[in-house]
């Protein structure tokens, strides 16, 4: 039984997050809270109750919610990395812009849950028949074609073998992503940081890369036919560029070429120099 007073009625005056731990350890719901930044890493809380609770940008990583309710909560920005959510109840609680990254979800109920924004890679344990793969989740293999992924977040994630034809990723930060593999085809990458990104084999025809950061990515056997654009894109120091694909990239119009990439200050040109052999 829980015990008659719930963690909705004394969240307001406890504001140690050890407190609150022991409130919701010793059975105290926490239906309604509001634990905003609450920090819980690390804890075991099975079977706590946290529906339609308030936990955005709440520390739960590394935290054992086995059996744990969090029908209609507020997760937006939570950090779940490494949590274990084993049958727990998720049912339409907002899950956007979570790390998932080696989470452990077997047998939770995931229906109507928002998972906008949301990361997982490949330890991340989803349950069965759960289609996470089109669920809008961001992770190797994700099916993104045509995401709305402007200025987001996303450095160092592993991507590997996604689709994300035609998405639109102006401005985001893929500093040393794994996008080996993808399909970038069509994309919106202008003013993109893809600094030190892995893009082995990773198909970019018709991309948009206008003022792209790329320097030290890795462009091994990349398809980029048809750019639509590589106007101040920065190729410094970039690895697997042959002489080939310089040749290419170099008859581009001499505007383009010229142009100067605002964060680094280089011209494409001059990125594909001496600087630009990997």
């Amino acid at each position: 039984m829980y015990h008659e007073q719930t963690v909705s009625a004394i969240d307001r005056r406890i504001q140690d997050n050890q407190q609150i731990f022991e409130a919701l350890a010793a059975g105290t719901s926490g239906a309604g809270a509001d634990l905003y930044q609450v920090k819980l890493s690390g804890k075991a809380l099975p079977q706590v109750d946290l529906r339609h609770a308030t936990l955005i940008r709440a520390d739960l990583s590394q935290t054992d919610l086995t059996g744990a309710n969090f029908a209609g909560a507020d997760l937006r920005g939570a950090s779940l990395d490494r949590a274990i959510l084993k049958d727990a109840n998720l049912t339409g609680a907002c899950l956007v812009r979570v790390d998932l990254s080696g989470t452990d979800l077997r047998g939770a109920d995931l229906t109507d849950l928002k998972m906008q924004g949301v990361r997982y890679d490949r330890y991340t344990i989803f349950p069965d028949n759960f289609n996470y793969k089109s669920s809008g989740a961001i992770g190797p293999g994700a099916r993104l074609n045509g995401a709305q992924l402007n200025t987001a977040n996303l450095r160092y994630i592993d991507l590997q073998d996604a689709n994300l034809l035609g998405a639109y990723l102006g401005g985001a930060d893929l500093t040393g992503a794994n996008l080996q593999g993808v399909r970038l085809s069509q994309s919106d990458l202008r003013r993109a940081f893809l600094t030190g990104a892995c893009l082995r084999k990773a198909a970019l025809n018709g991309a948009n890369l206008a003022g792209a950061d790329l320097r030290a990515a890795d462009l091994t056997d990349v398809e980029f036919d048809r750019l639509e654009s590589i106007a101040g894109a920065d190729f410094s120091h970039a690895l697997g560029v042959t002489d080939e694909m310089r040749s290419r990239l170099l008859s581009y119009p001499s505007a383009e070429l010229e142009t100067y990439n605002s964060f680094t200050r280089n011209t494409t040109r001059a990125s594909l120099g001496l600087e630009g052999r990997g």
